[in-house]
């Protein structure tokens, strides 16, 4: 059919434009079914699909604009996730708001994210017309898939395996030397971690990603490892940093997560420091850093 097609028996990998990096993530879809899952890969392979009039219903593994591109392709199926990443899909205001209030207190910011969503990012409110929830079975002729609730990286974001080729689709832990991301509002450190520990234990002979390496050959656990390893390391880097009290600015400055400045600067330091306040949040809890005014620093 294309390059960008990899076939898993009855599921087919469509490879994302620039190999499955922002602001595109990598699709699957599962003809016989008529199921298309996180319409943001390449634009042709998805027209295709649209056009046949076979696909239907959509499934998205989570809210975040990179996985719904071109949702708008397909108005007339059924979209399943799960309720808790539904609300930015009904409201422009609330997609926003919910990468973190800073952006509603810039209009500036703010006026340019909806440009961004509404013309790259073909925005149209949706609502959901089926709840996914964790364990649940479905049969989709004969190929058997479990919805798996990973929270952390989105309230409600899933991952699905497919029982019979031993085929897990990770979403968007995607086992990058980058890590783990939780830059926005209601991402959550600690649900990522339990939610790794999670997919890592279940016996799949594949497991795709939304992002980049796509295709990855199980067995190979040494990958997870260096994956969750890298919280720890921006840990140690912050807990090294706040030898001296430190405002939230002057953390993200630092660039603990994305190593150095990074264009749009404003949203690159937004998504820094809501990264990086979560991990001073965490490190409150465990009894190792202080917050004192509006500074932080290690106990």
């Amino acid at each position: 059919m294309s390059d960008t097609i990899t076939k898993f028996g009855p599921i087919s990998f469509i490879t994302g434009t620039k190999g499955g990096r922002y602001p595109y993530c990598h699709s699957l879809y599962i003809e016989e079914a008529g199921v298309v899952i996180d319409p943001a890969s390449c634009l042709d392979q998805l027209q295709e699909i649209a056009r046949s009039g076979q696909a239907k219903s959509v499934w998205l593994s989570h809210w975040h604009e990179d996985h719904i591109m071109h949702l708008d392709l397909f108005e007339e199926t059924t979209l399943c996730m799960h309720h808790l990443d539904g609300p930015p899909l009904e409201s422009l205001d609330v997609f926003i708001d919910w990468y973190g209030a800073e952006i509603q207190g810039s209009p500036h910011l703010k006026a340019r994210w909806e440009k961004l969503l509404l013309e790259e990012f073909n925005y149209k409110p949706r609502s959901i017309d089926q709840d996914f929830s964790d364990g649940q079975c479905i049969d989709l002729d004969g190929l058997t898939v479990e919805v798996i609730h990973t929270p952390g990286h989105s309230p409600g974001h899933l991952s699905f395996y497919f029982v019979e080729p031993e085929i897990l689709f990770l979403g968007d832990y995607d086992l990058t030397p980058f890590g783990p991301w939780y830059g926005d509002r209601y991402s959550n450190i600690d649900e990522i971690i339990q939610s790794i520990r999670k997919l890592r234990q279940i016996p799949a002979k594949v497991w795709l990603t939304s992002h980049e390496f796509g295709i990855v050959e199980s067995g190979n656990q040494i990958i997870w490892d260096d994956y969750l390893k890298v919280i720890d390391q921006r840990e140690e880097k912050l807990l090294a940093f706040l030898e001296q009290p430190r405002t939230i600015k002057e953390i993200g400055e630092a660039w603990i997560i994305y190593g150095k400045p990074k264009e749009p600067m404003d949203e690159f330091e937004l998504m820094e420091q809501i990264s990086m306040k979560k991990h001073a949040e965490r490190l409150i809890r465990c009894g190792e850093v202080v917050f004192s005014g509006d500074k932080y620093y290690r106990k």
